[in-house]
């Protein structure tokens, strides 16, 4: 009975192991040498595999955000959002509804706006990832994976690339200023990275940030007086440079040539600022001159005329290009700077 008593006080616990151990539970269907060997050999249990734990891991399921609630109620209080492509962690789950952890936002969502286990694997591993963070005061980038190769430059510590590949143990090829650099597996740490919700505090201070920014780009400079032949030339450039671009690209390019009026590393007067030497390529190429002796569409001529009004979206920017030569503000085709 002792031998008995101390197999059914660990039946409870045998459920996640193979069907063959079940059998203790009723300990009249093994037989006593069964049990013996058991208790006298504990590597019998040992070597049995638990049941593999579900995956924690969530992905949104969605095309947008699904909004994430205080509590597993549609009409709970909204703490954040889950945007498309986002993940988090399961932390509890209920009739429905699941608590999740994604970065700083914690919260309930409704189970038909989730991806679980398989899933969700396969979301993450297609939308996430793999950043490396140096680890070394300063580390170079190579631009094959060899010491003796050439350097790009170099990476300070804490600084985090995205990873290419891992070309082998002792080298990692990242993306570095556009170009493929390879960097010493030995002085970094890599993670997978995905993207996480955002709280409704963020979001407040991020449309907060997001005006302040805007009120800056389109703060009045102040109007310039211009003669009606300095008006046309400037609406005829705005065609030119931008006559294929939304409204808000030719106000652009007008508030760029305003800018430079009004700045004292450029010529004050709009005639010297667009004719200056090597600065806009259609005034060299006759092009201006012709657009000038022609038609000009109604939107470059409203254009030129808020911009000598002091109206831009592009701040103080006093220069532009096609997009792909740098950061900037993106308005259509062209960034400003």
């Amino acid at each position: 009975m002792v031998h008995f008593n101390c197999i059914e006080a660990q039946a409870g616990n045998l459920s996640a192991y193979s069907a063959g151990i079940a059998s203790l539970i009723d300990p009249s269907a093994i037989e006593i040498s069964d049990i013996e060997t058991l208790l006298i050999d504990p590597t019998v249990l040992n070597s049995l595999e638990p049941q593999e734990e579900r995956s924690t891991l969530v992905m949104a399921n969605v095309n947008n955000a699904v909004n994430v609630r205080a509590e597993a109620d549609e009409e709970a209080e909204k703490v954040g959002v889950l945007y498309k492509d986002c993940g988090g962690r399961i932390l509890e789950e209920g009739d429905g509804w699941t608590k999740i952890s994604s970065g700083e936002l914690e919260g309930w969502v409704c189970n038909d706006y989730l991806l679980f286990d398989d899933e969700a694997v396969a979301l993450a591993e297609e939308v996430g990832v793999r950043i490396v963070t140096v680890e070394s005061d300063a580390l170079r980038v190579r631009k094959e994976p060899s010491l003796d190769a050439g350097v790009f430059g170099l990476v300070a510590s804490g600084d985090e690339l995205d990873v290419v590949e891992t070309v082998s143990d002792e080298w990692i090829s990242v993306d570095y200023e556009g170009e493929t650099g390879y960097l010493s597996a030995e002085y970094v740490s890599i993670d997978f990275h995905i993207d996480a919700g955002e709280t409704m505090a963020s979001i407040k201070q991020r449309e907060k940030e997001e005006a302040e920014k805007k009120a800056a780009l389109t703060k009045n400079q102040g109007a310039v007086i211009a003669g009606a032949d300095e008006a046309r030339l400037l609406a005829a450039l705005i065609q030119c440079e931008a006559g294929g671009e939304p409204y808000e690209g030719q106000l652009a390019v007008g508030a760029v040539v305003m800018n430079r009026v009004r700045s004292a590393g450029y010529p004050n007067t709009i005639t010297e600022v667009i004719y200056a030497s090597g600065q806009f390529t259609p005034a060299r190429s006759g092009k201006l001159a012709k657009r000038y002796n022609g038609n000009i569409k109604d939107s470059c001529v409203q254009a030129a005329q808020e911009a000598l009004a002091g109206v831009t979206n592009v701040g103080t920017a006093t220069h532009f290009r096609r997009v792909g030569y740098r950061d900037g503000i993106v308005i259509g085709h062209h960034v400003f700077w």
